[in-house]
């Protein structure tokens, strides 16, 4: 099978990564990260939230080269728990009237953005303004105007940009990666891609179209894509789509499930499906008869293991918390001047697709997609 449209270097990164498993400290270039071992660096949270009180925070608390250090929350009761969970925090935390004053607080080095879609693009751009590395949590923006600006201000700030992709680190995300590129006598045809939930409720914010962008599209569609172009090793040149309304009454703005296909150079296809109507976690790689499987595959924390060509199920050791990886790895790029594997440019791409994937819903038609 070929393999266009991927860079070297993020093929060697990806093969460190694995060759690491869930030790990031086996990773080459560390120099200056080991010296920073013990002096780490101070991570802020703009948002608190589920995601951020569930699973950032409780992952930052076993990071080997960084910490959390501040939070930005616009709910005094909020920051009133928080400091009195993490006693570091009562001399930094911010609301959004004064956020922009973070600039002055050298214990904040990265800022980590876990706001509603509709914020991404704006406290990205703020907080490297402001002179502070940044992750954003998926999906990057609303569109692929709003990633372009986020890249462009990392850019003039001299200052990186991560997307928060936990998968792109994940033990058996990055087993199966390996071994779908390599060389078959046969190539990859067939891939199959499905995340849903049953949890949109009356009220949901990710359920309205201002400030979600489009529902299960937006939410869980870059899971699907994501694994599909790496398991492909190129990016889909266009895409058809179906969408609908399978609860009328709380889809009023947004369809409930997506279905849609991925087509790839050489006749490669990749049937993907997302959901706020009912579960669905599977992603599969199929050459010929033989396929690469993980069921569960995108959900956090609940990735049991990887069926592999020969129907075996390899369990790799993995960490309690997929993004205590993910951060340590932009750590570890900061500290390194080390390629960042989960990009702006990554969150963008995925935003080109999904653009492509709603036209060719309102078309009905085959869409190119436009990078």
């Amino acid at each position: 099978m070929k393999k266009k449209n991927i860079s070297n270097s993020r093929r060697r990164a990806i093969k460190n990564i694995t060759l690491a498993g869930s030790s990031l400290a086996l990773l080459p270039y560390t120099s200056v990260s080991e010296i920073f071992r013990e002096k780490k660096l101070g991570v802020a949270l703009v948002g608190l939230g589920n995601y951020a009180t569930r699973q950032i925070a409780p992952a930052l608390q076993s990071t080997q080269y960084c910490q959390l250090s501040a939070i930005v929350t616009g709910t005094p009761s909020k920051a009133n728990k928080w400091q009195g969970q993490y006693e570091q925090l009562k001399d930094h935390t911010y609301n959004y009237e004064n956020f922009d004053t973070i600039k002055d607080d050298p214990a904040i080095d990265i800022v980590y953005i876990v706001l509603p879609n509709f914020m991404h693009a704006e406290y990205t751009i703020r907080a490297l303004n402001a002179g502070k590395h940044v992750i954003c949590e998926k999906p990057m923006a609303m569109n692929p105007k709003e990633c372009k600006a986020m890249i462009a201000a990392a850019k003039k700030n001299n200052k990186l940009l991560q997307i928060g992709y936990r998968l792109f680190y994940e033990p058996h995300h990055l087993k199966l990666m390996e071994k779908s590129n390599e060389p078959f006598e046969k190539g990859i045809k067939v891939i199959e891609s499905s995340l849903g939930f049953d949890m949109a409720k009356p009220g949901l914010w990710r359920i309205d179209k201002k400030m979600g962008g489009g529902g299960a599209i937006m939410d869980l569609g870059v899971y699907t894509i994501q694994a599909a172009r790496r398991a492909a090793g190129k990016n889909p040149i266009s895409v058809t789509a179906q969408a609908f309304k399978d609860d009328p009454e709380l889809f009023k703005e947004i369809y409930g499930t997506h279905t849609f296909q991925l087509h790839f150079e050489n006749n490669t296809v990749c049937n993907c499906m997302v959901s706020f109507s009912g579960y669905s976690d599977r992603f599969h790689v199929a050459r010929g008869n033989d396929y690469l499987e993980l069921q569960p595959a995108f959900a956090a924390n609940r990735i049991t293991g990887l069926t592999t060509w020969n129907e075996t199920k390899e369990k790799l050791e993995i960490p309690e918390f997929q993004q205590t990886a993910q951060m340590d790895a932009f750590a570890k790029n900061i500290l390194d001047g080390t390629e960042i594997l989960a990009s702006g440019k990554e969150g963008l791409i995925d935003m080109q697709i999904i653009e492509a994937i709603k036209k060719a819903v309102e078309s009905g038609k085959r869409e190119v997609v436009g990078y």
